[in-house]
């Protein structure tokens, strides 16, 4: 699935990385802890969702080679955090959904899980 798809799916808006809108997402992992993204091993093409908007999930998401983020709850991308996530070439997606009704429309798409 294409991050416009998924953009389009969830009525996202791309705070950052409109350049990468056919990229092509294999997986999707939903997480507040970071703790536990780190834990991911060898995931390519994966997109995290989370309602964590701060530096520290894009920092995250740098440390584990994460490129392409979906922020729920309609949580707000500082101008730092943009600034980041383009330095990193990551694309930042936010959303007004909850991260249940995020997760369950990209799995009724048919996006696939971590695990």
């Amino acid at each position: 699935m294409t991050i416009e798809e998924i953009k389009n799916l969830v009525q996202g808006e791309v705070v950052c990385g409109e350049d990468y809108l056919d990229s092509r997402v294999e997986c999707v992992f939903a997480s507040d802890l970071m703790s536990d993204v780190l834990t991911l091993k060898n995931v390519n093409n994966l997109l995290l969702l989370t309602g964590l908007s701060n530096l520290q999930s894009i920092r995250t998401c740098e440390m584990s080679d994460i490129n392409y983020m979906l922020i729920v709850r309609g949580k707000e991308v500082t101008e730092e955090m943009k600034e980041l996530a383009e330095d990193n070439d990551m694309v930042v997606i936010r959303t007004t959904y909850s991260m249940y009704k995020t997760a369950g429309i990209l799995y009724n798409a048919g996006l696939s899980a971590v695990y």
